[in-house]
């Protein structure tokens, strides 16, 4: 058997707990499969006296996890800190500089300066890997980068958040506002203290940077993904959806368009039927379309302390046995600086909830309105005067732009008859 591989883990929370785990439960079948044992030389985390349910006691500690990627000696550098800036990013390069291979589960870091550091990383003769930072346990990156290899992928979409998905999935079935199920979600641990990174698309978005950049062979642009969260989505959409034969998903999507490529993160309608669909509760998936496999589809947890430390320890096992595949599939100097297309230009199906006055000719006034933005109407519904006296009506269309559909909801918000800001999702035909 060759040299002990050595590893130094800066951050102890969850998924460096999880990873501790790991490595001790499966020792002996990861020194097999790895052709050499692991030990864990130094570890680093900011409360050195905290209970982790693990103990810690026989490592190296380090207070600062830059001193220990400088001065540890470690092969692979593991940074499970989290953050796009400060000690994470500060301990990566300071890996790189010191000959370490880095594996990280930070999708802010890579979503926001991945290119730049895989560059470093490629200069200095080492690998930087980030498995779990996407989908947790589900093994999407070496599935786009290594097993589609001989495919061009054309578009991509995917459930990227847990929490999310848990939220929505839990709204269909109970019929309970969002407030009251996030609510819940936190007590269950699902949702952090503070959700806005989940619940208004950015964790989500950070992830569909990265899954773009693998799979289109671009350089990392999260600056060019359209964002929006689920703070909107009310019961009643969902509601309104289940009739129509769709479930509303917080989908990242992202697609080779004639000008450059599409991203984008916001709750969709999507056909009861599409294998998206299936995926609820916490679950993440994702499907990707091949020009020679056709559609493929992974699902799995996307988050918690053993799906993420499994795809951390899937990196440490690669790089052990010599696996250095370039950071996003190709080297860096490769990597296509692809312009961004607006969502404007976004040609599709929407759904439209308003809240109206009842009174005669208000469906004329809407017809009209939308016909003077060139937008056909393929469904209405209209229901029974509520308590408060004013009267839903739903609406799907037929085909058009999104910038038509933009101008359809100021011109509808303008109308004395509409009560409430109109409310669109868009319907995603996958």
């Amino acid at each position: 058997m060759n040299k002990t591989l050595s590893l130094a883990i800066a951050g102890l929370g969850t998924v460096g707990v999880g990873v501790l785990e790991l490595l001790a439960a499966h020792r002996d079948l990861l020194s097999a499969r790895c052709g050499r044992s692991i030990e864990i030389v130094a570890v680093s985390a900011r409360d050195r006296s905290r209970d982790r349910g693990v103990s810690v006691d026989g490592y190296k500690w380090f207070d600062d996890p830059v001193e220990m990627a400088e001065e540890s000696g470690a092969e692979i550098f593991l940074e499970l800190i989290g953050g796009s800036e400060g000690a994470a990013r500060d301990a990566c390069d300071a890996a790189i500089a010191a000959g370490a291979h880095v594996v990280t589960a930070n999708k802010a870091l890579i979503a926001m300066h991945g290119s730049d550091i895989a560059a470093r990383a490629e200069a200095a003769n080492v690998s930087l890997a980030f498995e779990a930072a996407v989908a947790g346990g589900i093994p999407v990156i070496k599935a786009l980068r290594e097993g589609l290899a001989g495919n061009r992928v054309t578009s991509l979409h995917g459930i990227l958040n847990g929490t999310c998905n848990y939220i929505l999935t839990t709204m269909r079935e109970t019929g309970r506002p969002f407030e009251d199920v996030l609510a819940e979600a936190q007590t269950l641990g699902y949702a952090e203290a503070d959700p806005t990174f989940d619940i208004d698309g950015v964790d989500a978005a950070h992830k569909l940077a990265i899954l773009t950049s693998v799979a289109f062979g671009c350089k990392v642009n999260f600056d060019g993904i359209h964002i929006e969260g689920i703070r909107h989505v009310a019961a009643e959409d969902i509601a309104y959806a289940t009739e129509l034969g769709y479930r509303i998903k917080l989908l990242g999507i992202t697609e080779r368009t004639k000008t450059g490529v599409l991203q984008r993160v916001y709750p969709a309608m999507v056909p009861v039927g599409a294998p998206i669909a299936a995926v609820e509760g916490v679950y993440n998936g994702v499907v990707a379309e091949g020009d020679f496999v056709g559609t493929t589809m992974f699902e799995g947890r996307g988050a918690g302390a053993g799906p993420t430390a499994s795809a951390v320890v899937a990196d440490v096992v690669d790089i052990a046995l010599g696996r250095n595949t370039p950071t996003f599939g190709i080297p860096t100097g490769s990597l296509s600086q692809t312009p961004s297309q607006s969502l404007n230009e976004r040609v599709g199906l929407y759904y439209i909830r308003l809240m109206v006055q009842d009174t005669t000719g208000v469906f004329a006034d809407i017809a009209t309105t939308l016909r003077d933005a060139n937008i056909s109407i393929e469904s209405a519904i209209q229901r029974a005067r509520t308590d408060s006296g004013f009267v839903p009506v739903v609406l799907t269309t037929h085909e058009t732009q999104e910038a038509a559909i933009q101008e359809a909801l100021s011109l509808l918000n303008k109308l004395e008859s509409v009560v409430e800001t109109p409310r669109m999702i868009r319907i995603e035909s996958i």
